[in-house]
């Protein structure tokens, strides 16, 4: 389990490292993102499913829980569990239908899933540093070491 930590200096930066996220992989995965309120998972998923091909807004999933982005072949589910009062209400969704191969699920506040959602391939834990932020992404899974290794290669 290996991890890469990033100094995110703005918005811009938080973007940009969801656009060399989505450029590492491949067909889908389970990616966690964790944070305080306005940490910028959100920037980071804009970022990341406008960078896979989506060229409209991308919402944050706060009230409708789950956004959906068919990108050709390839689907990203972009999920905010903020306001699940429990872990159950995901099975009520049908959240087992969204896991297909190729799709992408980005969790944000996984925590309010747990013993519903499975293991994350990566998980990515963004925290505030003074106005900048700084992002630890974890491997979890062969899939996101590969992942992982193709960023370092873009940060050097």
């Amino acid at each position: 389990m290996s991890n890469i930590s990033i100094f995110l200096a703005d918005e811009a930066a938080t973007v940009q490292l969801g656009q060399q996220l989505a450029a590492a992989i491949g067909a889908g995965g389970v990616v966690f993102l964790e944070g305080d309120l306005g940490a910028g998972k959100t920037t980071f998923s804009r970022g990341l499913i406008r960078a896979l091909g989506h060229s409209g807004a991308v919402k944050s999933p706060t009230f409708t829980v789950v956004e959906p982005y068919e990108l050709g072949e390839r689907a990203v589910y972009h999920f905010d569990l903020y306001r699940l009062a429990d872990p159950e209400e995901l099975e009520f969704l049908g959240f087992r239908d969204y896991l297909r191969d190729n799709s992408l699920c980005l969790i944000e506040w996984p925590s309010k899933g747990v013993g519903v959602l499975p293991k994350p391939d990566l998980v990515i834990t963004i925290a505030l540093d003074n106005q900048a932020r700084q992002a630890t992404l974890t491997a979890h899974s062969e899939r996101a070491e590969q992942w992982l290794a193709a960023l370092r290669a873009s940060h050097q």
